[in-house]
């Protein structure tokens, strides 16, 4: 290997070693689609964008289950929010990589949690 290539190489292996990794966490809250395109969750510790119209939505929003069965609270036609826990890898800066997985949840469930702000 020449030196110009070789350093090259050591050079992209110590930037892919500076990008922060993703973590998997389990979170969960309100699940709000309040318009076509748009997806988001809000947990005890902010908002989580998983789609916005007019961009590509995150890795995995094909793994979101249908949400209407459980408690889904129609504000937009059949557009509105739900309760949900995601499973997501995610990025600083409460940025979401990937949706791993999401499971629907009685309403009753997130209306309970005191930690949550109201949806909407």
């Amino acid at each position: 290997m020449n030196r110009a290539l070789h350093l090259s190489a050591i050079t992209i292996a110590l930037a892919l070693i500076a990008l922060p990794a993703a973590a998997q966490e389990r979170r969960c809250g309100w699940l709000e689609n309040p318009t076509p395109g748009n997806w988001w969750l809000t947990d005890r510790d902010g908002e989580w964008v998983l789609s916005t119209q007019g961009q590509d939505p995150v890795a995995g929003m094909d793994n979101v289950p249908d949400m209407t069965t459980r408690g889904w609270v129609a504000t937009n036609g059949s557009y509105g929010y739900g309760c949900a826990c995601l499973t997501m890898q995610t990025a600083p800066g409460r940025r979401v990589v990937r949706v791993l997985a999401a499971e629907p949840l009685p309403i009753s469930r997130c209306r309970a949690d005191r930690a949550l702000p109201a949806p909407g």
